[in-house]
């Protein structure tokens, strides 16, 4: 079903700068040495020298007090939390450069040894010291313990296949030295999902089979009904999750709710680092609860006013329901901006098991006029009133590596070339409903696989299924839960999927280029070629097309770049190939988030780019200065 084209007018500009992960260091500024109206005694709760948040502009110094509500449609959404609230070793602010957070100050010398300095006197939530000793109880109790890591500790911990020499220097500072530059590990740590390097052994210890009698932890796993030992202790240890109330935190708020519930509480984390410039503890706010509902409930519940903030599972077409009902539910809807490179794109499966379609779709010309088959203008129209742009799977305008070039290589409209290219791909013959019949002599049927999570993809997909009917190719969907989904991309036997586009829209040359190179699994065009990556070469198949292996020598050379120039120049060759090969088809960028925002709720940017990374959605904005007036 087609949605109603409205007229809408939105504005939204983003200047961001770049990140410069060569300087020597960075240091907080001394914060003012005034007591503050912090709910319990002050100077007990704060590390000596806080990190300071300096609110200006439209944003304003706030009041303690309130209940902030969240509605969320899956009860592990309660790990968003974690994402909101991001606090970090090092952080990435409204302009997208790196800065210290829980740490005082970092040091990077040549880009491969790198000195952390911790905050004397920071404590964890429970009010326990936090210092040195949690990171070294990770890394040798946790991370080089064969019980709990069998295959060994996370990738961004490892250059040219070696990990780090980690020495303790005292009780605020630690070093992570290797042989060569490791460009990942300053971004991992300011991820949505970060790469953690410490965690609160004063409480883990009672599961781990190093500090605690075997009779003990027995009884313990037992209780717990898991399958020995590592397995409690991971069951206790998901800072992530957020789903042990039990487990220390450093973020603003901690869970006080045990899974599984239908409503959980965050409290305000007594010892949080931060403050802003008056000397205030924050967060401001005394609890965040998180609703769990039907998804497809969200957006009727916000509208009805049962949510502070809200973005989670709220669409473009619900913006004229909820705006409709702003003063009745005292709220606003504010328009954001969607960072990901594409709303949604196709992945072609380069991996298929079907020998003639895997034949047929490595062929660069053949995914071209599948490319320029696709009416994104109509697109565009129909389902988003004309807001966003046509567009490659590729980075977003206002970016500093975009170029419109990237941005239209076979992005725009020409059914009778791409009828041309396909002809001449020995593709001229046709059936008797006029389905082209490729070289088996099978109709050309495309079966696109979805994780069925919306009807925004049934309606994208309805309009290019006309359109490619123009080009004599029959479209199918096939939706299924996202787990079965994946499954069937990853082991070859979907043709074509339909997902996001690359997360990361607003990259600069300092951030890793992975999207672009068959790394991971999970990259649906290339799944069994990022699995032999991920696995160091025992499972899945070898890159076999020259595109795709240069974009993986190219991807390991800025890995071993400790120049922003040449990242950024290797970048640009990256986004090059990527957009004249088109190893995914984009369609659409700048597609408008609505955010629902209660009118009491103050320090909520009123423009903003709404992603997961490099934003962790709400996270670098950071909710912990919002307040309720």
């Amino acid at each position: 079903m087609r949605i109603r084209h409205t007229q809408l007018l939105i504005f939204i500009f983003f200047l961001f700068g770049g990140i410069s992960l060569t300087a020597t260091a960075y240091v907080e500024p001394e914060i003012p040495q005034t007591e503050s109206d912090a709910p319990q005694p002050f100077n007990d709760r704060l590390p000596d020298e806080p990190s300071v948040v300096v609110l200006d502009g439209d944003y304003i110094p706030g009041k303690y007090g309130g209940s902030m509500r969240l509605l969320m449609g899956k009860k592990k959404d309660i790990r968003l939390m974690t994402v909101y609230s991001y606090a970090r070793l090092v952080a990435f602010n409204q302009e997208l450069e790196l800065k210290p957070d829980i740490l005082l100050s970092f040091d990077i010398q040549e880009g491969r040894i790198f000195t952390l300095k911790l905050r004397k006197g920071h404590r964890w939530s429970d009010g326990e010291p936090f210092t040195t000793e949690a990171f070294r109880y990770y890394w040798e109790d946790v991370l080089n313990n064969e019980e709990l890591y069998p295959f060994g500790i996370p990738s961004e911990l490892l250059v040219d296949g070696k990990p780090p020499v980690v020495t303790i220097i005292d009780e605020q500072t630690i070093r992570y030295e290797w042989d060569e530059p490791n460009p990942f590990f300053l971004p991992a740590l300011a991820e949505p999902r970060p790469l953690y390097l410490y965690a609160p052994g004063h409480y883990l210890k009672q599961f781990h089979a190093n500090y605690t009698a075997v009779e003990t932890l027995a009884l313990q796993v037992e209780e717990a009904g898991t399958r020995n030992w590592a397995g409690l202790h991971h069951r206790r240890n998901h800072p992530y999750k957020n789903d042990n109330p039990s487990l220390p935190v450093l973020q603003p708020w901690f869970n006080t709710t045990k899974p599984p519930a239908e409503r959980y509480v965050f409290k305000r984390n007594p010892y949080y680092h931060r403050v802003d410039q008056n000397g205030i503890q924050l967060p401001y706010i005394d609890e965040v609860t998180m609703q769990i509902t039907s998804s497809s409930l969200v957006a009727a519940k916000a509208g009805a006013g049962e949510a502070d903030l809200q973005g989670r599972y709220i669409r473009l077409d619900n913006y004229t329901f909820l705006k409709g009902g702003e003063e009745r539910g005292n709220y606003s809807v504010r328009l954001w901006q969607n960072g990901a490179g594409s709303q949604y794109a196709l992945y072609p499966n380069l991996n298929s098991n079907n020998p003639v379609w895997r034949e047929l779709v490595r062929e660069r010309q053949f995914r071209h006029a599948l490319s320029i088959g696709i009416n994104r203008h109509e697109i565009n129209q129909v389902i988003y009133f004309g807001l966003a742009e046509a567009t490659g799977n590729t980075v977003m305008p206002g970016c500093n590596l975009h170029t419109n070039t990237y941005q239209s290589n076979w992005s725009y409209f020409d059914i009778e070339q791409a009828n041309e290219i396909l002809d001449g791909l020995g593709l001229d013959k046709r059936d008797d409903r006029g389905i082209r019949l490729m070289k088996n002599g099978k109709p050309l049927e495309i079966i696109l696989h979805t994780a069925g999570e919306g009807t925004e993809e049934t309606d994208i997909l309805e309009l290019i299924g006309e359109s490619w009917r123009q080009l004599g190719v029959m479209l199918f969907v096939k939706p299924s839960q996202r787990e079965v989904f994946r499954e069937r991309v990853f082991s070859g036997e979907a043709m074509m999927a339909m997902f996001n586009g690359i997360d990361n829209g607003m990259p600069t040359g300092e951030m890793s280029p992975g999207e672009f190179a068959p790394i991971d699994q999970t990259q649906l065009q290339w799944p069994k070629w990022g699995q032999y990556y991920q696995t160091n070469m025992q499972v899945g198949e070898a890159p076999d097309i020259a595109e795709a292996k240069q974009l993986l020598d190219l991807y390991h050379e800025w890995s071993k770049s400790d120049a922003v120039e040449d990242r950024e120049s290797i970048w640009h060759q990256m986004l090059k190939i990527y957009s004249e090969e088109v190893f995914s088809i984009g369609l659409i960028c700048g597609v408008p988030q609505p955010v629902v925002v209660n009118n009491r709720l103050r320090n909520v940017p009123q423009e903003a780019l709404y992603s997961w990374t490099p934003t962790a959605f709400f996270g670098v904005y950071r909710p912990d200065t919002f307040w309720f007036e």
